[in-house]
């Protein structure tokens, strides 16, 4: 494991979210959030409405830079996030986690708990000296974000779809050069 398993549930969930927002934009409505909430075990404060669903997909585009950026460019929109969201720090024991950091409190806003769970989360990647756990999909049609937690740094999609699209375009090329 290279993070605690809070931070990578963060970085995950927070990876997803960019991807969203990837053509087609797939988090559009007040049930994808929903869904988004429940899949990544969100707990707290969720206001299930119009507003929260726009602050949520506003956050998309900044999560997105902060995942490409070099080094000293993410520590700044790591600081800027945290300044816009500050933490809150406690433990606490609930769900498949055990015992966690939760760095927000429960009733904050969603949004502003997605940002600071993923500033806090990225810090860890920094101090870590892991920033090449984050990349662009290797699809050359795809922009979504990439976090690799492989072993072997091996991943290079964004996903199953994207990886097998890649594979299928692959084998078409090949099977062209040998007609």
């Amino acid at each position: 494991m290279v993070f605690a398993p809070d931070t990578e549930a963060n970085l995950v969930a927070a990876v997803e979210l960019v991807n969203t927002a990837s053509d087609p934009d797939t988090l559009t409505s007040v049930s994808a959030l929903d869904d988004y909430y429940a899949r990544h075990g969100y707990t707290g404060r969720h206001d299930r409405d119009r507003a929260e669903l726009d602050a949520v997909r506003a956050l998309r585009a900044d999560l997105r830079a902060l995942f490409t950026a070099p080094v000293d460019e993410a520590v700044r929109r790591v600081n800027v996030l945290l300044d816009e969201h500050p933490a809150r720090l406690r433990l606490v024991n609930h769900g498949r986690l055990g015992h966690h950091l939760h760095v927000a409190d429960d009733d904050s806003p969603l949004p502003s708990r997605i940002g600071v769970e993923t500033a806090v989360a990225f810090a860890d990647v920094v101090s870590a000296g892991e920033l090449s756990r984050f990349g662009v999909c290797a699809d050359d049609g795809c922009d979504g974000i990439v976090l690799d937690l492989t072993r072997n740094r091996s991943r290079r999609f964004c996903s199953t779809t994207c990886g097998n699209r890649y594979a299928a375009a692959e084998y078409r090329a090949r099977q062209r050069e040998q007609q």
